[in-house]
């Protein structure tokens, strides 16, 4: 499944112009609620499936829209990311799309990869997480989402950062966020991996830092 960048990216940006806020703790049980947002690639067609689902089954309008639109927001960017990173020699998409541990094999390392925002519970400033990033990845290992979504295997980090506090805006920016990746992948070396130590395993993982 591949989309034009350029594409994704414009969708993307229709998501940012509205507030992006989590209302109701992520979970199982709505995440079935909104399945349709990985079929649904065009925002005002998911416009549409929103509403149907708020008034076939009587949801608060604002918390199911914030819901689905967030859950397709970082799921439609996470696509381009992955995209992306794929379509360079050497890295292989996953076998399976159902395979929830790894998104890529980057040289030799399977990976899953995962966007976030800059974590407000991290608690420190920008400048100590990247001078402490094996602090900061097991923060983000350890307060990652629960349920069906929690894994402790090897993982590749995006992290974006907005000198505005924006930090979600920047999911958007695809072409930006391109720049960065493909800067990763040419200097990337295996060697400088981060290898973290957990109750029932060991994974590798690493931060690249998108900063704007």
């Amino acid at each position: 499944m591949q989309f034009s960048l350029e594409n994704i990216e414009t969708q993307l940006r229709c998501r940012c112009k509205y507030a992006y806020r989590w209302g109701k703790k992520q979970n199982d049980s709505w995440d079935s609620h909104t399945q349709f947002i990985y079929e649904t690639f065009f925002w005002e067609e998911l416009v549409g499936k929103m509403k149907s689902k708020i008034e076939n089954h009587y949801f608060d309008k604002n918390e199911f829209f914030q819901y689905a639109a967030n859950r397709w927001y970082n799921f439609w960017s996470a696509m381009a990311v992955e995209q992306i990173f794929t379509e360079v020699e050497g890295i292989e998409p996953a076998l399976s799309r159902k395979n929830r541990l790894v998104d890529f094999n980057l040289f030799g390392t399977n990976f899953d990869h995962k966007t976030s925002i800059f974590p407000k519970g991290f608690r420190q400033t920008l400048f100590y997480a990247q001078a402490h990033e094996e602090e900061l990845l097991h923060w983000l290992y350890n307060n990652q989402s629960q349920e069906s979504r929690k894994h402790f295997e090897n993982r590749l980090f995006l992290i974006v950062y907005a000198q505005n506090g924006a930090h979600w805006k920047l999911k958007s920016e695809i072409s930006w966020l391109k720049s960065i990746i493909l800067n990763y992948v040419a200097t990337f070396d295996a060697s400088k991996l981060k290898t973290l130590e957990f109750p029932t395993n060991k994974a590798v993982s690493d931060i690249i830092w998108a900063i704007k």
